[in-house]
C-alpha cells in the first residue's frame, strides 16, 4: 500500500485551515449549561451565590455594608426584642440575627414561603413604608404561647386554612411590640415612629415599592424553648434615604472634622482679632485729567450733608450705615442699620472710630 509523497510532511496552508474550521459545526450548549449561565439552576439555599447574568444584574444593588450604623441599630433591636418578648409571652425568648442582605423587592416577595403574615408599617418621620414578614412556624409558636400552651410541646401548624380573627389579633399585638422596639432601637440615632398599617396574607397585596427597587432585608430568628420561627424586616433604600448621612457613620455620634474644643478655642481667638473699619463719607466720579491736576491744597467738594448717612466697611464689605457726629472731641459714627449678612436689626451704638 503506497502513500502519496506529496501529502507527507507538507504543511497546510492558512487558508485551508480557515476553510476547514468554518466547515466544522459550532458546539451547542446543553440545557444545564444554559440554566447555570442564566442562574436558573440555583436553589433557595444558594441565594448568596448567584451565578451568571443574575450576578451581573444584581451587582448594581447598594450593599447594606455601606451603611455601618444600620447593623448597630439591628443589633440593638435584638437586645430590646429579647426583653420585650419575654415580658409579652412570659417565656424564655432568645432573638438572634440570621443575616442581613440586599436584594430587590420583587425577588423577596416571590421567595416568601406561604402561609405567612405580612405587616405593612409606616415610618412617620421618614414618610415611607416598610414590611415585616412572620413565617408560619413563628405564628403558630406565638399563638400557642399567648394562649397558654405547655412548654416543650410542639405547636400545631396551620395548614390549608386561613387565619382566624383571633389569630390575626394576637399576631397584631406581637407586630406592634416589635415595631415599638424598632422605634426604640433607632432612637439614639434619630427619632422615628413606626406605625402599624395593615396585615396581609398575599405578598402581591403587600407591595410597598416598585419590584425592581433595592431594599435591605434583616432576618431574625426567635427561639422560645424548642419553639419559634423567623421574623423578617424589609426596608427599601428609599425609606432609609432621610437618615442616610447618619447611617454612614462608623460609630454613634461620629462627626468627621469636628472637634468641640478646637471649635471653641477658634471662636474665642476670632473674637479677639483686630480688624480695620473704614468709614465712607461719599463717592463721586471725576475725570482723570482733574485727578492728575490735583496739588497740595486742592479741595474736593463732597456731595454729602451733615445729616446724610455714611457707610462703615471692612475689607470692602459694607457692614453698617450710620450718622456722623462728635463724641469727646473725636469724630464718631452712630450706627443706625446693619447691611451685611442676616443682621437686619437696628443698631444704635456709638463708636469712637475716626473717618
Amino acid at each position: 500500500m503506497s502513500a502519496d509523497p506529496s501529502s507527507q510532511g507538507t504543511p497546510a496552508e492558512p487558508g485551508e485551515l480557515e476553510n476547514e474550521a468554518a466547515t466544522q459545526p459550532s458546539r451547542i450548549l446543553e440545557q444545564t449549561e444554559i440554566d447555570s449561565l442564566l442562574g436558573f439552576s440555583r436553589s433557595a439555599a444558594e441565594e448568596q451565590d448567584r451565578p451568571g447574568i443574575q450576578r451581573i444584574i444584581g451587582s448594581g444593588l447598594v450593599s447594606y455594608e455601606r451603611l455601618p450604623m444600620l447593623e448597630v441599630v439591628f443589633d440593638r433591636l435584638v437586645r430590646i426584642m429579647s426583653t420585650s418578648l419575654r415580658n409579652l409571652t412570659s417565656d424564655n425568648v432568645e432573638v438572634a440575627i440570621d443575616n442581613i442582605l440586599s436584594l430587590r423587592l420583587g425577588d423577596y416577595l416571590n421567595s416568601i414561603p406561604m402561609p405567612a403574615m405580612l405587616a405593612v408599617f409606616r415610618a412617620e418621620q421618614w414618610d415611607n413604608q416598610g414590611l415585616m414578614a412572620i413565617d408560619n412556624a413563628m405564628i403558630c409558636s406565638a399563638i400557642d404561647v399567648l394562649l397558654g400552651g405547655r412548654r416543650g410541646a410542639a405547636a400545631a401548624r396551620i395548614e390549608g386554612r386561613p387565619y382566624t380573627s383571633i389569630e390575626r389579633t394576637l399576631i397584631e399585638g406581637l407586630i406592634k411590640a416589635v415595631l415599638t422596639d424598632l422605634s426604640a432601637s433607632f432612637a439614639p440615632l434619630c427619632p422615628v415612629t413606626f406605625r402599624f398599617e395593615r396585615l396581609e396574607v398575599n405578598p402581591r397585596l403587600a407591595t410597598i415599592s416598585r419590584p425592581s427597587n433595592a431594599a435591605v432585608l434583616v432576618r431574625l430568628r426567635v427561639d422560645m424553648e424548642e419553639r419559634g420561627g423567623r421574623i423578617e424586616l424589609l426596608f427599601p433604600y428609599a425609606a432609609l434615604e432621610p437618615v442616610r448621612e447618619l447611617l454612614l457613620q462608623q460609630f454613634m455620634g461620629e462627626k468627621f472634622g469636628h472637634d468641640s474644643i478646637w471649635e471653641t478655642h477658634f471662636a474665642e481667638e476670632l473674637r479677639n482679632t483686630e480688624i480695620d473699619l473704614h468709614v465712607l463719607l461719599d463717592e463721586q466720579l471725576m475725570r482723570l485729567s482733574d485727578v492728575i491736576a490735583f496739588q497740595p491744597g486742592s479741595q474736593i467738594v463732597l456731595n454729602a450733608s451733615p445729616d446724610d448717612l455714611v457707610r462703615v466697611r471692612c475689607g470692602g464689605v459694607p457692614l453698617f450705615e450710620g450718622k456722623l457726629g462728635r463724641r469727646n472731641n473725636q469724630i464718631a459714627v452712630r450706627l443706625e442699620r446693619a447691611l451685611a449678612g442676616d443682621r437686619s436689626h437696628n443698631v444704635t451704638t456709638d463708636t469712637g472710630e475716626e473717618p
